[in-house]
């Protein structure tokens, strides 16, 4: 998912929740995103649901995704039980959602009148990035029941160096004007390192409201097999390509897709999913 370096945690002088242009440019095939985008590692749903306290009066784990897209991490935690509430600022990934049977309001977190509800933990699924950190964190501590637990998490991933400088060289083609182009070809890849860097500020903003437990930095390692056609149609739904006309896109994918052939035809994709959380204190 190469993309440009403001969606990319801390590592551009444009912060990633004043780009609402990018942040809401992903509904615009909200079908394709919801089928090739990767789901997060059982591991960590377990995890997150494990370390969170149950409210006395409920059965099921009251949850808050923020920012939740077509739904993808919703309904993994719907599928474990829990109850889960939406917050969307994208109408188009919002009805998308609600057509899979998700409940979801549409407004940007900083925006969201919570209107008394409290949550027994709140999820940002890759979209953390994408709101003002200080009040995001504010917000969520706000929301969360005490013993409630913040999670926000998102994946890092590692395509082969052949993919990612066909992928860097045509994208300096297309778009010379992006930021993107000052960095050198291996920006197609992500580096791990600015990643862990991103979600440790995530947890300094944390840290700022004095209202959470010491923040904790989870990881799990995983892997995925792609073929040409498999990438090529997750390639469209991410960040740096969500905005490129039609042309454009097309050579860009091209040359990806002789990279792969170069491969033979597939590859095997090295996955991070970092995340950030902590517990919210109170009595």
């Amino acid at each position: 998912m190469p993309t440009l370096p403001r969606e990319q945690p801390g590592s551009s002088p444009v912060e990633p929740h004043e780009a609402r242009r990018m942040a809401q440019s992903f509904g615009a095939d909200a079908q394709r995103y919801d089928q090739v985008r990767p789901r997060y590692p059982d591991a960590l749903v377990e995890r997150i649901l494990a370390g969170s306290t149950r409210s006395d009066t409920l059965n099921e784990l009251d949850v808050l995704d923020v920012g939740c897209g077509t739904g993808i991490a919703a309904r993994q935690f719907q599928a474990a039980g829990c109850t889960v509430l939406g917050v969307e600022p994208d109408a188009r990934m919002a009805d998308f959602a609600r057509a899979q049977g998700l409940r979801v309001e549409v407004a940007t977190f900083e925006a969201w009148q919570p209107a008394g509800r409290t949550f027994d933990a709140v999820i940002a699924a890759q979209s953390w990035h994408w709101m003002d950190p200080v009040a995001g964190a504010e917000k969520a501590a706000r929301v969360l029941r005490p013993g409630g637990r913040l999670a926000i998490f998102g994946h890092v991933y590692e395509p082969p160096i052949e993919v990612a400088e066909a992928f860097a060289a045509a994208y300096r083609r297309v778009a010379p004007d992006s930021p993107l182009n000052g960095r050198p070809a291996q920006s197609a890849r992500r580096p791990l390192d600015v990643y862990q860097a991103g979600y440790a500020r995530f947890a300094d903003k944390i840290r700022e409201t004095e209202q959470f437990t010491e923040p904790e930095q989870w990881r799990f390692d995983w892997e995925q097999s792609y073929t040409r056609d498999q990438w090529l149609d997750l390639l469209p739904t991410t960040g740096g390509l969500t905005q490129l006309p039609p042309a454009q896109l097309t050579e860009v994918l091209d040359a990806v897709g002789d990279a792969i052939d170069v491969l033979g035809g597939r590859f095997l994709m090295t996955y991070t999913t970092l995340a950030t959380t902590a517990v919210r204190t109170g009595t």
